[in-house]
């Protein structure tokens, strides 16, 4: 005869659990959550039985104690990767302000595996409502009654345990990234917000060399999708503006010396950097930030940029330094970008002298 906590489990699984056992005590539900968290990964299929009634029942365990909570959001997390679950949770309005109460709560345990949530239910075009929605707002976090601003809050004011001391919001950068996708998440990054006056992209330029690899990931990806945006590169590249370029060259360079001449045209922020400077280690964000900076060259404006802040010497010293595929046709790429003739000019040597010479 199978024990309570089987049952549990057994009937959250099938989508049949009886009424009985809707408030039964936590003592069986704390396990019954915990065996059911392997079957997300295992055999998800079977939590879709009964028209999603397992993701009903697990979106009501959200709101229970704190471990049977964390346990139902890992699940939820593992499962939102099915396009039918994930559309399920993207579209509920409740069960998003349930998860921005708990989030945006400094005092609350989960806070990391809603922003683990969040950031997989970014990946649905619905998620992108919550840049235009308004809820109460959760003072002394945020002054703003606009959701993402407060999310903006919590990355920023949460970084390392400041806000919340179980949590430090660092997958929200992934939700940024993703949301940095769409048109409209592009037009709020790049719009000083009426709350504070300030453009949010400069609120996460700061993180590309944070500690967390998480952030620096998130961060980097968010400048990306953002620079996709043609018309926003003007902000993108001016000093009193977004002035995104110190912050993408920086995890680009390591502890090289530099001659006089290449050190001349670099900007403040690359000048004399300490000996002791490490590259960014990750591949993929080295990539992502190439491909950023080669995005910033699609108007002649924006390369002209690139060539006075002395980009080249700094993707050249790259190219140099990382044994990488990718990070090497990424430095190609741009050097071929920023070294050929525009069109108007005259120079000596032609394109393919020219590409062999720079490394």
């Amino acid at each position: 005869m199978p024990t309570e906590q089987e049952e549990v489990s057994y009937h959250s699984l099938t989508g049949r659990i009886p009424a009985s056992w809707k408030h039964t005590n936590s003592a069986h539900w704390t396990p019954a959550c915990e065996n059911l968290v392997g079957y997300s990964t295992s055999e998800p299929s079977i939590f879709k039985s009964g028209q999603l009634t397992p993701i009903k029942d697990l979106k009501l365990l959200v709101k229970d104690y704190a471990q049977i909570a964390k346990n139902a959001l890992i699940i939820l997390v593992n499962l939102s990767d099915d396009q039918e679950v994930l559309q399920y949770l993207a579209k509920d309005d409740a069960f998003l302000e349930s998860l921005l109460i708990r989030i945006t709560d400094g005092k609350y345990a989960n806070a990391n595996e809603i922003a683990m949530l969040l950031a997989n239910l970014a990946k649905s075009d619905g998620t992108k409502r919550i840049l235009t929605l308004t809820r109460a707002t959760p003072k002394p976090l945020s002054t703003s009654s606009n959701a993402m601003d407060q999310l903006m809050d919590c990355f920023v004011k949460g970084a390392q345990g400041a806000y919340n001391k179980a949590a430090d919001y660092d997958f929200l950068a992934y939700f940024f990234a993703d949301i940095a996708k769409f048109s409209e998440g592009q037009t709020y990054f790049t719009t000083a917000q009426a709350y504070d006056s300030v453009i949010p992209l400069t609120k996460l330029t700061v993180f590309t060399e944070h500690a967390s690899l998480i952030r620096r990931l998130g961060v980097a990806s968010t400048l990306k999708n953002v620079s996709f945006s043609i018309p926003s590169h003007p902000l993108l590249l001016s000093p009193s503006a977004i002035n995104v370029l110190p912050y993408v060259l920086l995890p680009l360079t390591g502890g090289e010396e530099y001659t006089d001449e290449d050190t001349n045209i670099m900007l403040p922020d690359l000048q004399l950097l300490p000996p002791d400077k490490e590259r960014e280690k990750d591949n993929r964000i080295l990539t992502t930030h190439l491909e950023t900076l080669l995005l910033l060259t699609t108007t002649r404006e924006g390369r002209d940029a690139l060539r006075s802040a002395g980009c080249y010497p700094v993707v050249r010293e790259t190219h140099l330094a990382i044994d990488d595929e990718e990070v090497q046709e990424g430095c190609d790429r741009l050097v071929q970008v920023l070294m050929r003739d525009e069109e108007g000019e005259c120079k000596e040597k032609d394109e393919d002298e020219r590409i062999v010479e720079v490394f």
